[in-house]
């Protein structure tokens, strides 16, 4: 049987194509590490993972998952990193600041996608918000600290001074901080500040406040959020309202959080991740952030601190704790 030139060619093609259907897909692997693991951090790492299950990425189909958490200690998130650049995954998920400096100074080379960094420029992951020309993208968990200090005068409309809990020594802690030593003046109130270098130490700083604060404000540090009901413990014993960044302190005993969805920032770190399986360089994927605010309140935490919220308050909210 003899077959023209077009209906060789298209029976090439056809063969061609045959073969790459039955082609396996390459395996892909992505390793996700976070420096602790708490309510927040564990909806970003849940959201990337539901992620690439959406789009296909399952083990089942090659994808090859790793997670490992440096349990709160920066030593350990060092030797995660070295971990993972050694295993060469074709990504590398860094939640939370310190992880992300951690695995940021160990490769180079590998695309890594940071998560959950309040500041990445101030943390040195990538010289700005824009498209870095390097291997590291990622997507921030920044709030604009105005809204937070209309919140604090919403829940505490006679408060004067507000008192912090952080880590001195995470970058993201110390930026917020920073900024909150300037914006409260502007707004009549001081700050006054405890600092927590481990997790343990959360519950003495708390109490370090009491008598010289009218108000706990906590941002997302990770040892804060970590020891939260060592800090609720403080506030119920001495009627000092808490209010938070993180939305799920809200359910653990704060009054209020003005806050991202983590899992939604989970699911939008998943989609840079996929981009880059896709082919995608990180260099050229500016970083993002989440502009989707929730207001969660907690009425019975704040009877439990001496607070009487505004019915129009809890109306207000995108969800009510009870």
């Amino acid at each position: 049987m003899r077959f023209s030139n077009s209906a060789k060619l298209a029976l090439g093609t056809a063969a061609i194509l045959g073969a790459l259907a039955h082609t396996p897909v390459m395996a892909q692997s992505v390793a996700v590490t976070s420096i602790v693991e708490h309510p927040a951090l564990d909806s970003i790492r849940d959201g990337v993972l539901q992620a690439l299950t959406e789009a296909g990425y399952t083990e089942a189909k090659g994808l090859d998952w790793e997670f490992q958490t440096a349990q709160g200690n920066t030593a350990i998130a060092g030797q995660i990193a070295r971990k993972f650049v050694g295993d060469n995954p074709d990504v590398i998920v860094a939640i939370a600041t310190p992880s992300a400096q951690a695995v940021v100074a160990a490769t180079k080379t590998i695309p890594v996608v940071y998560s959950a960094v309040t500041d990445p420029v101030a943390a040195q992951l990538v010289p700005s918000m824009e498209a870095s020309g390097t291997n590291v993208t990622g997507v921030s968990d920044s709030l604009a600290l105005e809204k937070q200090v209309d919140l604090i005068k919403k829940v505490v409309p006679e408060g004067k001074r507000v008192g912090m809990v952080y880590n001195p020594g995470e970058a993201n802690s110390v930026v917020v901080v920073e900024q909150m030593r300037k914006l409260l003046p502007e707004a009549g109130m001081t700050l006054v500040e405890a600092t927590a270098a481990r997790t343990v130490d959360v519950g003495a700083a708390a109490r370090s406040l009491v008598g010289k604060v009218d108000v706990i404000y906590t941002n997302t540090d990770n040892n804060v959020v970590s020891a939260y009901e060592a800090l609720v413990k403080v506030g119920n014993d001495a009627d000092i309202p808490l209010i938070a960044s993180d939305t799920d302190s809200v359910k653990r005993g704060a009054i209020a959080a003005l806050g991202v969805n983590y899992k939604d920032l989970g699911l939008q770190t998943g989609k840079m991740v996929i981009k880059i399986l896709k082919g995608a360089k990180p260099g050229d994927l500016p970083s993002e952030t989440s502009d989707k605010l929730e207001l969660y309140v907690n009425p019975g935490a704040a009877e439990k601190q001496g607070i009487s919220l505004s019915e129009d308050f809890v109306k207000s909210a995108t969800q009510v704790v009870e």
